[in-house]
């Protein structure tokens, strides 16, 4: 679990948001195509930013107290990021890779992949289910040099590995409306994860008492995030924001928004 480049988070002095991170890729042609927004300029990192978030981090590390767990998310988004906002626009990149997802995931079901993936249906038929999620991964999200697509890369996985424990007799070469959200849904919580396991996951590694209590606390960790961004898509569709065509980036920045809301409200 995690990735061997966690860390206790990035240092002061740097953009809390990275310049590429607004400026994302395309997403795959579905008519999910938000209008270019003026770049905005990305807070600077304070001193000391992640002391907060180690200190509850490193309690929750040895001894499992989910108060101590809850708080450490909450600084990670408050003090961490500067609050909510910008942690949601440092996911950006999230938001638009769930709608490249859901664009791959569409084509295949339509047998019309989109322009220039290397997906084909004709070619992928017969092939196991480990070599179409491979396939998926590298047409979603090709590899760039950067964490961020180290993390989606695995995110994707992680999110279709759990759709097909949840449904075993789906074919991921026509997935239906509601196997794609799941697929939206799971992958934008596993890839909060791995961004805050990548920022500050270290801290667990190193504070928890042995290494099998530290991949147990992180897992703890993991299903807290996925718990947290189920509901917020849930409270999405109870106001009938859905995860349509057109606007699956749109409903997932939104749920990101709400998850970091309820996390830096742990903040003591």
């Amino acid at each position: 679990m995690g990735t061997s480049q966690s860390s206790k988070g990035a240092g002061a002095g740097v953009p809390m948001v990275p310049s590429w991170v607004d400026d994302p890729p395309a997403e795959a042609p579905t008519g999910d195509q938000p209008l270019p927004a003026a770049p905005l300029l990305a807070p600077i990192a304070p001193e000391r930013r992640w002391i907060g978030v180690n200190r509850n981090l490193g309690e929750y590390a040895k001894t499992g107290d989910r108060d101590a767990m809850r708080s450490g998310l909450g600084h990670y988004v408050r003090s961490g990021y500067g609050g909510s906002t910008t942690a949601a626009r440092r996911m950006g990149l999230t938001a638009a890779t769930a709608g490249t997802l859901n664009g791959v995931l569409v084509g295949l079901a339509s047998g019309q992949p989109a322009p220039g993936s290397p997906l084909d249906p004709a070619l992928l038929a017969g092939r196991s289910a480990d070599e179409i999620m491979d396939a998926v991964v590298e047409a979603v999200r090709p590899v760039d040099g950067t964490q961020d697509a180290e993390a989606s890369r695995a995110a994707i996985r992680d999110a279709l590995s759990e759709l097909l424990t949840r449904f075993p007799d789906a074919d991921l070469l026509s997935l239906t409306p509601e196997q794609r959200n799941l697929a939206i849904e799971r992958f934008t919580a596993h890839d909060v994860f791995r961004r805050f396991d990548l920022d500050v996951g270290q801290t667990i590694r190193e504070k928890a008492p042995n290494a099998v209590v530290a991949l147990s606390r992180l897992k703890q960790v993991r299903d807290y995030v996925k718990e947290t961004v189920v509901a917020a898509f849930r409270k999405l569709r109870d106001a009938r924001q859905q995860l349509t065509a057109g606007k699956i980036s749109e409903v997932v920045r939104a749920a990101l928004s709400e998850t970091f809301e309820v996390f830096e409200e742990y903040a003591e």
